[in-house]
């Protein structure tokens, strides 16, 4: 008799336990305040961090632009020939339109 009575205040101590635990985890997990806001605020956080250093490299290669283009003529001169086609006097430029089209191989 005596063992049934421990085991069931045993189980009612489980019980008891588990009433109080489930509603504390709970709590814990989905409050404002909770473990899963917490963790999905550190993801956003890493996403801005990983922007921020994005935008920084970004923001350091167009300084470097901007430096090469006020103090470099050569560097002036090869963006206007690429980006704004300019050519020099007495220079001349073939186009052919007649070319047929690059394979896949050739850039292999």
């Amino acid at each position: 008799m005596r063992k049934r009575n421990n085991k069931a205040s045993f189980l009612k101590g489980i019980v008891v336990f588990l009433c109080l635990l489930i509603p504390l985890v709970a709590w814990l997990s989905l409050s404002k305040r909770g473990i899963l806001k917490v963790y999905r605020m550190d993801l956003e956080r890493q996403r801005y961090i990983d922007r921020i250093r994005a935008l920084k490299k970004e923001n350091k290669e167009l300084m470097d632009e901007i430096r090469r283009l006020r103090k470099d003529p050569e560097y002036v001169e090869k963006v206007a020939r690429q980006e704004l086609g300019l050519i020099k006097k007495n220079e001349v430029i073939y186009r052919f339109t007649d070319l047929p089209p690059e394979t896949g191989r050739a850039n292999r």
